[in-house]
């Protein structure tokens, strides 16, 4: 796979990503959720956070910036990977696998940078575009999740450990689409490993 190619597939993940956030940002306000053609197991529900895995958050005024500035660094490693994949015609897989873990990577990024700067708060209310009252500065935007899949909820086995008779949510994370497609990517590299670094 050519660079051009691997780096059309990050656009249009990237492209899709961002339309599908600023619809929810733009039609849904914090914890608004609908069920998908009416199903228990599968929603649209509207969350941000500050754009660490599971919510985990850099303390201090300056963790999201640090966050922020670091995942920018992170990219252009990637860019360089992804580059040097191709440049030495590695499999289609990897090069595949890189490009969508650079896409997801952007994707967020995209949301941390401008996102406080373009949207009003979303608390209570629809959030508007370009609005004359930002919720954040620049590099200080919240990350949008949406995509929820609570397959089964209910109370565990009492013969469990540690969580036996706690109620338990299978899946309980919410994510987006730059987040599925680091964890495709991933995945891609686990699954693949053998083929892909030889």
């Amino acid at each position: 796979m050519s660079f051009k190619k691997a780096l059309f597939l990050a656009i249009i993940v990237i492209v899709i990503d961002q339309v599908s956030k600023i619809y929810i940002k733009t039609h849904f306000a914090i914890d608004d959720f609908i069920k998908v053609m009416n199903l228990e197991w599968f929603r649209i529900h509207f969350i941000e956070n500050d754009g660490m895995a599971w919510g985990v958050e850099l303390p201090g005024d300056y963790g999201k910036l640090i966050l922020t500035l670091f995942r920018i660094i992170a990219v252009g490693g990637i860019l360089y990977w992804l580059h040097d994949s191709v440049k030495k015609k590695g499999s289609a897989i990897l090069i595949v696998a890189i490009a969508l873990i650079l896409a997801g990577a952007v994707g967020n990024i995209i949301d941390s940078v401008f996102y406080g700067v373009i949207f009003n708060d979303s608390h209570g209310q629809v959030a508007t575009l370009f609005s004359d009252q930002p919720y954040g500065t620049w590099f200080h935007g919240k990350v949008v999740d949406m995509f929820y899949f609570p397959v089964w909820k209910g109370y565990l086995p009492d013969w469990i450990p540690f969580w036996g008779g706690n109620y338990f949510t299978f899946f309980n994370a919410i994510f987006n689409v730059a987040d599925a497609a680091i964890s495709v990517g991933v995945g891609l590299l686990i699954l693949f490993n053998k083929k892909v670094f030889k």
